[in-house]
């Protein structure tokens, strides 16, 4: 995604699990099936600035996150020239809520995401990452910012289009296929441009 801005934009991908990391300018926390603590994905990141990247910016999801210290948030509906953008201006200390100008539609190109190339929507994924990692419906709900009849949805539709029809199946299939998280992924400035 930030390859065209390799000049402007270091990418640096960090594994949460290892101690004595070297410390990073913005650590972009991807809210995707984010099952961890916000304080151990805070510490885990190791990082001067925090920005929280979703799809959703609810104003709920952003007061919670904002009771922890984190003050930028970043739609996942910007382009890349848009993200790069934005984390520059947030590398010189301007802060607040960036989101896309347009609504999410079918044939909007949202980048990647795990389960994209099985037909799965951004949000039907990260409940089967969610439900791959052991979370309940109720839990599900509460970590999507969503309704209880909303999982249930995204669970039907999503068994439906990896050809599953129950949850230890599901948890299989997502294991299977790499829903498990593993990394936080920290954008820096290069040097150069600062």
């Amino acid at each position: 995604m930030f390859e065209p801005f390799k000049d402007r934009i270091q990418v640096v991908e960090v594994s949460t699990n290892q101690p004595g990391r070297e410390r990073v300018d913005i650590a972009l926390i991807d809210s995707f099936a984010q099952t961890r603590d916000i304080n151990e994905v805070l510490a885990a990141a190791n990082a001067e600035r925090y920005v929280f990247y979703s799809w959703s910016l609810k104003p709920e999801l952003i007061e919670t996150w904002s009771r922890f210290g984190v003050i930028d948030f970043l739609d996942k509906r910007l382009t890349a020239e848009e993200l790069a953008d934005a984390l520059e201006r947030i590398a010189r200390g301007e802060s607040g809520v960036v989101s896309s100008d347009y609504p999410a539609s079918p044939d909007a190109d949202l980048g990647e995401w795990p389960g994209r190339e099985y037909g799965l929507s951004a949000r039907e994924s990260e409940v089967i990452a969610l439900i791959t990692q052991g979370f309940g419906n109720e839990e599900i709900a509460g970590r999507t910012f969503t309704s209880i009849n909303t999982v249930k949805t995204n669970i039907r539709t999503a068994y439906r289009k990896i050809g599953v029809d129950s949850r230890t199946r599901a948890v299989l299939w997502g294991v299977d296929h790499g829903f498990r998280p593993d990394a936080i992924k920290a954008a820096r400035p290069d040097a150069a441009s600062e």
